[in-house]
């Protein structure tokens, strides 16, 4: 049965009943990861797990809201989220997990105090991350119908590259391409002669001297864990390990400049675009070659 299913027909306690259950489980999990934070990564971490709770209380905020708007008994005592998240914490956590959790609340509310900026390149980065799952699932659907997404996707790149007074630099498709489009960017627009492996280097050690932008990209949602970020980056440096998001930001900080992603069917996505060097124009596929996603460099005319 599914989700939808079991909350369609469940009483207001058997959901009640199911709400302690998640909120005890969430509990578990949130104790897990603030336990695994480190003083460099608490900050994201913290983020994260208040992100989590937020969901979930909305969450079950909203199924007592629907449930409240077919029933008419009195349900005034009854516990909302909040207050079931109030008696987990009483029941499931000791002594020395409520002396950490003080701790690191703490620090949340300081945190909250100081009004951070927003971040506006991980706004930029999930509007794109949005728009690639987007493309997945169009992907998926290719096939069960005999539309050529290829072509559409090489014909609508061909219009937005020849509009930007750009041309093609092609990159060799393999986990290399997207450090290769950003090496040849580097030497024809810095210009700055760097290796591909200068690269990732360079992306994994801004990622570790600046851990809190990049842990919330490692929390993996299917098994509700939070990769470790000296992992990541050991196999980053020693792997042909695809670039991500996570490399595009890292470079375009340590560079100083603004990488901008160009891909079909979407706006042009700039990283950084604050930076004072020049510019870095990629382009980005998703149908067009056979192993899956690639970067190419943009030249310009």
């Amino acid at each position: 049965m599914s989700e939808i299913e079991a909350t369609a027909t469940e009483s207001r306690d058997e959901m009640v009943q199911r709400h302690k259950v998640e909120q005890k489980n969430l509990m578990a999990t949130i104790t897990g990861m603030k336990k695994q934070a480190t003083k460099k990564t608490r900050k994201g971490v913290i983020s994260k797990c208040n992100e989590l709770q937020e969901s979930l209380n909305q969450k079950h905020k909203k199924e007592l809201s629907e449930l409240d708007g077919n029933t008419t008994d009195d349900v005034e005592d009854e516990l909302r989220p909040e207050d079931l998240l109030a008696q987990m914490e009483k029941t499931t956590i000791n002594d020395t997990n409520n002396a950490e959790e003080k701790k690191l609340s703490a620090e949340a509310i300081n945190t909250d105090a100081r009004q951070p900026k927003r971040n506006r390149q991980k706004e930029r980065l999930a509007k794109r991350n949005a728009k690639i799952e987007q493309m997945k699932d169009e992907a998926r659907k290719e096939s069960e119908n005999d539309v050529d997404y290829r072509k559409i996707e090489q014909e609508s790149m061909q219009h937005i590259i020849e509009r930007g007074n750009l041309v093609v630099y092609e990159i060799k498709p393999d986990g290399h391409c997207l450090f290769a489009s950003i090496q040849d960017q580097l030497s024809i627009r810095h210009p700055k002669d760097v290796s591909i492996q200068e690269l990732r280097d360079t992306a994994a050690l801004y990622m570790k001297s600046h851990p809190d932008d990049f842990i919330p990209f490692l929390f993996d949602e299917a098994t509700n864990s939070l990769r470790d970020l000296t992992e990541y980056t050991n196999e980053l440096t020693t792997t042909a390990m695809w670039g991500s998001d996570m490399e595009i930001m890292a470079l375009a900080n340590e560079y100083d400049c603004p990488i901008t992603v160009l891909m079909a069917g979407g706006s042009p996505i700039t990283i950084n675009p604050e930076g004072s060097n020049p510019e870095l124009k990629l382009a980005f596929y998703k149908h067009s070659f056979g192993l899956g996603e690639h970067y190419n460099s943009l030249r310009d005319m």
